[in-house]
C-alpha cells in the first residue's frame, strides 16, 4: 500500500502517520496532549503538561554522558486547518488522510500538518530510540503556535533545564536559521446598527476562491494574491456603477496565513445585475492577466441568492470599503543589510462584516521593534479614520541572530560532514517560538533547522520525502556528539 509509515526512515514517519490520526487544529489539542503524554508513558521517559497546555519530556543521558550539555529539542503540537471547498473533513474528530505523489507527501483536500509534525515526530524518535547515545534531553513540545504562540508565550520561567534548544521548525532542509522576525495581532472591530434592505432590490453572492493563499511570513514576499484585497477592487467599482450595497463579507480564516478565498453578497436594483455579472468577469479577466505566472486557479463567479432583510449602512459601508482598500497588505521593507530578507510585512488575513459587526485581523512580522510598531500605528490610523476601534494582543519580540552560536558551529561541522556541502545560515521573516523563549531562557543558545516542507498554512502543504532521512541523521548524530559543559 502507498502509505507513509512505510517510508525511510521508519522511526520518523511511523510516527508522523501516529499523528496524522489525532485531531489538532490549534484550540483544539486535548486529545494530541493526551496522546503525547501516553506516548510518552509507553515509551518510559518522564512527560507532563505544563499549566500553559505545552507538552515537556525529559529523557536521562546515556551512562556515562551525563556531563554533556543539555539540549532541549522543540516543536509545536498544532496544526492549521484549512481544506478545500469540496472537502467534508472536520478537523476536531477526523484524521488527516495523505498519499505519496511522487517525491513528496501530500494531504487528501487539507493541510498536512508536516508543520509541526515532522518535528514532533523527530522528538519523539529520540525520546523512544534505544541505541542512541546523547546527554540529557528535554522535550518541549508547545501549544497552540499557529494562532499566538500562546503556549511559548505562557511558558513557566524555570521549567526547562537545558543548555541549547534546537528548533524543529523550519522548512528548507540545510537551512540553519538563526534569527527571525516579530510580530503581533492587530484586530480592529466596529459595531453599527444595519438597515433595512430596499424591497425592490435583489441580492447576489460573489466568490473568489482558487488562490494559492500560503504562510504569511514565508510567502509574503512571493506576490501571491491576497483574496480581501483583490475583492475590494471590485466592491468598490459595484458600489459607484451598479449601485451595490454591502450585505456581507467574509474572507480568509487563519491570521497567518494569506486568505485565498473570499465572498460577499451584495444588494442591487435587479435591473442592474447583468451589468454586476459582467463586471464580475472584466475583473475576472483582469485578475487572471495581473497575476498571470502567479496564479493559476483564479475562480471568480456571481450567484442569485435569496435577498437579505438588512444591509450595511452606505456611510459605514463606505468607510470600510475605504479602509479595506487602503490597508498595507504585503512586503513594507527589506532588510538593508539582506536585501533578499524581509524586514517588515502586513498580512490582512481575516474580514467579518455582517449582523451589525465588522472585524477585521492583521498580522504585522518586524525583525525590528521600530519597525512593528511603525506598521502597527499606520493600521491604527487606517482603521480609526474608518471609525474602527483597534487592539493588538499575542505580540512576540523578533529572534536577534548570533552567527557565533557554538551550536551552529556544531550543527554545521556535522551537516557537511554527512553532505559534504555547507550549511545554509538565514534569518527568517516568518515567526518562531525562539525569541519567546529566549526571553525566558537568555543563557540558551538557540539555532532552528528541519526538513523541506512547502506551501505550509495550505491545502497543497508538502513534505519533501528525501530530506527526512537525513534530517533525521543529523539529529542523531548532532545529539550523540554533543560537547561537554
Amino acid at each position: 500500500m502507498n502509505e507513509i509509515k512505510n517510508l525511510q526512515p521508519t522511526c520518523i514517519w511511523k510516527n508522523f502517520h501516529a499523528l496524522t490520526q489525532v485531531p489538532r487544529p490549534s484550540g483544539h489539542l486535548e486529545k494530541i496532549q493526551q496522546f503525547l503524554l501516553d506516548f510518552a508513558k509507553e515509551v518510559g521517559v518522564e512527560a507532563f503538561k505544563d499549566p500553559a497546555g505545552n507538552i515537556v519530556m525529559r529523557k536521562a543521558a546515556t551512562p556515562g554522558m551525563e556531563d554533556r550539555k543539555g539540549v532541549i529539542l522543540q516543536a509545536h503540537m498544532d496544526m492549521v486547518p484549512q481544506k478545500t471547498p469540496e472537502s467534508t473533513h472536520h478537523f476536531e474528530t477526523d484524521p488527516i488522510e495523505t498519499w505519496i505523489d511522487g517525491e513528496w507527501v501530500k494531504a487528501k483536500g487539507t493541510t498536512l500538518g508536516a508543520d509541526n509534525g515532522m518535528g514532533v515526530a523527530a522528538i519523539m524518535a529520540v525520546m523512544e530510540a534505544k541505541d542512541m547515545q546523547h546527554g540529557p534531553v528535554e522535550a518541549l513540545i508547545t501549544a497552540d503556535e499557529e494562532t499566538g504562540m500562546f503556549g511559548a508565550n505562557a511558558l513557566p520561567e524555570g521549567e526547562l533545564n537545558g543548555d541549547y534548544l534546537l528548533n524543529l521548525d523550519s522548512e528548507t532542509w540545510g537551512k540553519f536559521v538563526i534569527g527571525s522576525a516579530g510580530g503581533i495581532n492587530v484586530t480592529a472591530t466596529l459595531d453599527y446598527k444595519e438597515v433595512e434592505t430596499d424591497a425592490e432590490d435583489v441580492a447576489i453572492k460573489v466568490t473568489l476562491k482558487g488562490l494559492r493563499g500560503g504562510h504569511s511570513g514565508l510567502e509574503i514576499h512571493e506576490g501571491r494574491a491576497n483574496a480581501n484585497k483583490l475583492m475590494v477592487r471590485f466592491v468598490r467599482e459595484a458600489i459607484e456603477d451598479c449601485e451595490a450595497r454591502l450585505a456581507a463579507w467574509h474572507g480568509g480564516n487563519m491570521r497567518n496565513a494569506i486568505p485565498f478565498k473570499a465572498e460577499v453578497v451584495l444588494t442591487l436594483p435587479k435591473e442592474n445585475v447583468e451589468a454586476l455579472k459582467e463586471l464580475v468577469n472584466d475583473w475576472k479577466e483582469d485578475f487572471t492577466d495581473e497575476y498571470k505566472g502567479i496564479e493559476t486557479g483564479i475562480e471568480f463567479y456571481a450567484e442569485n441568492v435569496e435577498t437579505p432583510a438588512t444591509e450595511v449602512p452606505e456611510e459605514i459601508q463606505d468607510n470600510l470599503v475605504s479602509a479595506i482598500y487602503a490597508c498595507h497588505d504585503g512586503v513594507v521593507r527589506m532588510i538593508p543589510a539582506y536585501p533578499d530578507v524581509v524586514e517588515t510585512s502586513s498580512n490582512l488575513a481575516i474580514i467579518d462584516i455582517e449582523a451589525g459587526k465588522a472585524t477585521f485581523k492583521v498580522l504585522p512580522r518586524s525583525s525590528r521593534e521600530d519597525m512593528k510598531d511603525y506598521i502597527v500605528q499606520m493600521l491604527e490610523s487606517c482603521f480609526n479614520m474608518a471609525g474602527m476601534k483597534v487592539e493588538t494582543n499575542g505580540s512576540y519580540g523578533g529572534w536577534d541572530p548570533n552567527p557565533d552560536s557554538p551550536l551552529l558551529h556544531h550543527l554545521l561541522r556535522v551537516y557537511k560532514e554527512q553532505n559534504h556541502t555547507e550549511g545554509s545560515v538565514e534569518v527568517d521573516h516568518a515567526g518562531l517560538e525562539c525569541s519567546i523563549i529566549l526571553g525566558k531562557y537568555p543563557h540558551l543558545d538557540v539555532v532552528s533547522m528541519g526538513p523541506t516542507i512547502r506551501s505550509p498554512h495550505t491545502t497543497t502543504e508538502r513534505c519533501l520525502i528525501a530530506t527526512i532521512e537525513p534530517f533525521w541523521k543529523l539529529l542523531r548524530q548532532a545529539l550523540e556528539e554533543i560537547p561537554a559543559k
